[in-house]
């Protein structure tokens, strides 16, 4: 009950600290919510109760999502760099269109990596669900949320993260005349 609230706050004030953009730490935190969302239906479809491993594989797929979402977040901040380089960075030289295009191209950028991840994930996770002997009594309550979570997250930061970071840059466009671009950090 204290310590995912807490792992969330610091995971926040983490990424407050290192994009130095509370838009950027909140865009790659909103990953969690959906990541809960599939873990919490694949303890539903399993039939899993809350218990402390449970919880404690909520909050390994926490860091999970959050970790992807960060790299979504830098592909894209990366592309923004590209695309002022290019353009200049004024509502002059850059329209909706270059906009899109730009954070297409740095999605795409993105998919093989957390493809991968994902794969990876769920190659080393799945096995678990079916094994048997020592320790798999303990082990199932922990991967069941990473699981769900995995799936839903990897589907929000390829669809929902670059949707929604193109709304908030055509906003800044729209109403300062120039996009707010922070470092990758790569």
């Amino acid at each position: 009950m204290w310590i995912a609230p807490i792992v969330l706050i610091i995971i926040f004030a983490s990424l407050y600290f290192a994009f130095k953009s509370i838009r950027e730490a909140f865009l790659s935190l909103i990953t969690v919510p959906f990541a809960l969302i599939g873990g919490a239906y694949m303890i539903w479809i399993w039939g899993a109760n809350l218990s402390v491993a449970v919880a404690v594989g909520f909050i390994a797929l926490f860091g999970i999502a959050v970790e992807t979402g960060i790299v979504m977040v830098i592909y894209l901040n990366d592309a923004m760099q590209q695309l002022v380089a290019l353009k200049g960075n004024s509502a002059a030289t850059i329209t909706k269109q270059d906009l899109r295009e730009y954070v297409i191209h740095g999605a795409a950028k993105r998919l093989r990596p957390k493809l991968m991840t994902v794969c990876v994930s769920l190659f080393g996770l799945i096995p678990v669900l079916w094994a048997g002997g020592v320790g798999t009594d303990v082990m199932k309550p922990i991967v069941l949320p990473m699981i769900g979570g995995v799936l839903t997250s990897s589907t929000h930061i390829l669809l929902v993260t670059p949707l929604i970071f193109l709304m908030t840059k055509e906003y800044e466009l729209r109403k300062f005349g120039k996009l707010e671009i922070h470092p990758t950090g790569h």
